[in-house]
Formats: C-alpha cells, sequence, structure tokens
C-alpha cells in the first residue's frame, strides 16, 4: 500500500526524538486558582476601553437627550430599563470573554513524564506546538497574540482583547447578542425621537442645544447602525460554527473531519450547556461543558 507524504509525517511524529521532551521546561507547579486570565496587548486593551466608552456614549445619549426629556414617563421608565439591562448585559459578557480562559493548553507540557502520563495507545498521533512546547490536543490552535495554544480556537478578537475557544466562547456570543440588540434599541429611539423633534419645537425636545442634539443623535446613528450590521454578522457565524461544529479556522484552512460529528442541539448545549434554561443568556452562568479528554481523538 503507498504512504502519503501525511502518513509518512505522522510516522515520524510518532517518535520520541522528534517531540524532544528534553528540549522542554515543565510548567511551573502552581495553582491557578485565584488568577485572572489577562492578555496584555496594547492593541486589544485599547480596543476594549474603546468597546466599553462606545457603550457609555450610547447610554449618555440615550438617557440624557432622548429620555429624560421626554414628556411621556412610562416610555422613558420602559425604555430606559430595557437599554440599561441590556447594556449591563453586554458588558458583563464582554468581561467574561475578556477575562476567561479560553481554553489555554499548559505551556510547556510536552515533557517525557507528560507524555508518558498520556498513556498513548500504539499507533496513536501526538503534536507538539515549537512555539509554546506544548503537546496540542486535538483541534488545538496557537495564536501568536496569546502566545499559548488553544482548544478549539475560532479566532483571536481585539474587541475583547482575547482568543475565543473552548471555554469563553458562549460569553462572546452573548457580547455580540446583546450588543446588537442595544444597537437595534438605539436605532428605533434615535428614529422615534427624530419624528417628535419635527412635530414639537427642536428646544423643547432636549436638553442640549438644537445643533448639538442633531449632532449626537446622527453620531448615535451612524455608531448604533455600524455595530448592529457587525455583531449581527458575527453573532451569525457563530451561531452557525457551534451548530457545524467547526471553528472559524477550521474552516478557513479547510481541515480533515476527525472529531465526533453530533446534532446541532447537542454542539448548542455543548457550548451553553446542559441542560437548555434561561441561564443560557446569563454571562454569569459558567456552561457544564463536561470533563471530555481533551487528548482523545477521533480517527
Amino acid at each position: 500500500m503507498m504512504i502519503t507524504p501525511v502518513h509518512r509525517f505522522r510516522d515520524i511524529e510518532r517518535k520520541p526524538e522528534y517531540l524532544q521532551p528534553d528540549k522542554c521546561v515543565p510548567p511551573p507547579r502552581y495553582s491557578s486558582s485565584g488568577t485572572m486570565w489577562f492578555i496584555r496587548d496594547g492593541c486589544g486593551i485599547a480596543c476594549a476601553v474603546i468597546t466599553w466608552l462606545l457603550v457609555f456614549y450610547a447610554d449618555f445619549v440615550v438617557i440624557l437627550v432622548m429620555l429624560l426629556p421626554s414628556r411621556d414617563y412610562i416610555y422613558s421608565v420602559i425604555n430606559g430599563i430595557v437599554f440599561n439591562t441590556l447594556a449591563f448585559l453586554a458588558l458583563a459578557s464582554h468581561l467574561r470573554a475578556m477575562l476567561t480562559d479560553p481554553g489555554a493548553v499548559p505551556k510547556g507540557n510536552a515533557t517525557k513524564e507528560f507524555i508518558e502520563s498520556l498513556q498513548l495507545k500504539p499507533g496513536q498521533v501526538v503534536y507538539k506546538c515549537p512555539k509554546c512546547c506544548s503537546i496540542k490536543p486535538d483541534r488545538a490552535h496557537h495564536c501568536s497574540v496569546c502566545k499559548r495554544c488553544i482548544r478549539k480556537m475560532d479566532h483571536h478578537c481585539p474587541w475583547v482583547n482575547n482568543c475565543v475557544g473552548e471555554n469563553n466562547q458562549k460569553y462572546f456570543v452573548l457580547f455580540t447578542m446583546y450588543i446588537a440588540l442595544i444597537s437595534l434599541h438605539a436605532l428605533i429611539m434615535v428614529g422615534f425621537h427624530f419624528l417628535y423633534c419635527l412635530e414639537e419645537d427642536w428646544t423643547k425636545c432636549s436638553s442640549f442645544s438644537p445643533p448639538t442634539t442633531v449632532i449626537l443623535l446622527i453620531l448615535l446613528c451612524f455608531e448604533a447602525l455600524l455595530f448592529l450590521i457587525f455583531t449581527s454578522v458575527m453573532f451569525g457565524t457563530q451561531v452557525h460554527s457551534i451548530c457545524t461544529d467547526e471553528t472559524g479556522i477550521e474552516q478557513l484552512k479547510k481541515e480533515e473531519r476527525r472529531w465526533a460529528k453530533k446534532t446541532k442541539w447537542m454542539n448548542m448545549k455543548a457550548v451553553f450547556g446542559h441542560p437548555f434554561s434561561i441561564v443560557w443568556l446569563s454571562p454569569f452562568a459558567t456552561p457544564d461543558q463536561g470533563k471530555a479528554d481533551p487528548y482523545q481523538y477521533v480517527v
């Protein structure tokens, strides 16, 4: 039987000398409990801060320009509660997506002791990342920004200053969903407020001068429209990725599927938790994703 180049490559990988465990420094032996995951990337930190400032700007315009001057008390209270609740959930989701370990593989774990502890079956293939000296689980990829291999890495998002991976994909999906919702809500309120100001005197429909009011509303309209389009596309892309159980990197590289195929509903529960409940929409609930062995391969 003819051996393909891929098979030759894997045969080489099975040899202990290829992994070179002696060149890897063992990971530090301390408990990671109580430590916070945070990527020190200047661009990512700047994008995260800009995200929060844009949400605060939207809240400023919604409350001070549109709702407080309104004569309809019920309209102002209801829309104020809805908008601020969605904004709070969006920022909470952003924090969880940014500060949650996305599924980083222990750095420098490609040691002889660790390889022996895996109890690999005859012919089983393992991969070593030369950049972080780690044994890569199946479907893990190295992120040059995080400088770690990430399990089920979808992509690195500068807006949350983190990778989107196995452990924080739920929070990223919620972040895009809630940002899309507050953007849509803001656009609707801007439309109603413009109509209200056209019917009434511009000096009475806002606490600011007419030119300032127009500028603030136009900027909010532009911001909301831009983020509505962007986050809606990202939300749809992420949901499709979850349902098909194929990350963005795997789709881009057209990687051969070597993992078990599950139903769309099972894939959703794997990300958002078992069983289905209202906590799927909560950024404060950590999904129970089970304790599957990340080093098991489906051949």
